[in-house]
């Protein structure tokens, strides 16, 4: 079993401008409701160090938390909540793409998809744009536990497919039953170690 994360909340933006500069960062991006902060805080074996709601759209700023090795981890606003202020939603997404087309420290991106229902034409829009942009990224299925296990094995291969990568690329993760836990943590702790004097 691997250590969980050691991170502390640093602070949070409206603008990937105004982030303090780190060594190496990756983030975490997905759809509202699809597990990112839960997923956060189990990495970190901890349960409010990122806001969980039952409310989809909680993470409205870029949330920046620190590791002891100076990298840091970024927790995205989710996208795609249907109740939002349309100017809010836009301010969101402007946010979002200039932040992954533009912060230099970016290593990593982990782009999580809903592992019940498969990605949605947005969670297909952001990896499209990620694509364009040259960004590396990492499919990271959550509440795989939601998945009956007679069709498991189908609906890895329905997901990969959708997403337009190899089933053995994605991360499956359950914060429920502790699937991928190990495994997520162990690539972000890579990531995080990936040049540690690049600034």
């Amino acid at each position: 079993m691997t250590k969980p994360l050691e991170i502390a909340f640093v602070t949070s933006a409206d603008n990937y401008r105004t982030l303090p500069e780190s060594p190496v960062e990756v983030a975490f991006v997905g759809r509202s409701n699809v597990g990112k902060s839960s997923l956060i805080n189990s990495l970190a074996n901890r349960k409010q160090l990122a806001r969980v709601s039952k409310t989809p759209g909680r993470t409205q700023l870029i949330n920046l938390f620190e590791t002891p090795g100076g990298g840091t981890l970024v927790d995205l606003p989710g996208y795609g909540y249907a109740a939002v202020p349309g100017k809010i939603k836009r301010g969101w997404e402007k946010m979002i793409v200039g932040y992954l087309q533009e912060r230099e420290e970016l290593e990593m991106i982990f782009v999580l998809v809903d592992g019940l229902i498969g990605p949605t034409d947005l969670d297909l829009m952001m990896l499209e744009q990620l694509r364009d942009s040259n960004v590396s990224f990492t499919v990271v299925a959550t509440k795989q536990d939601k998945v009956k296990p007679s069709k498991s094995a189908t609906r890895r291969i329905e997901l990969a497919t959708a997403c337009q990568i190899d089933a053995a690329q994605i991360i499956w993760t359950s914060v429920s039953t502790g699937l991928g836990i190990d495994q997520l943590r162990a690539l972000v702790n890579r990531c995080l170690n990936t040049n540690p004097n690049r600034r």
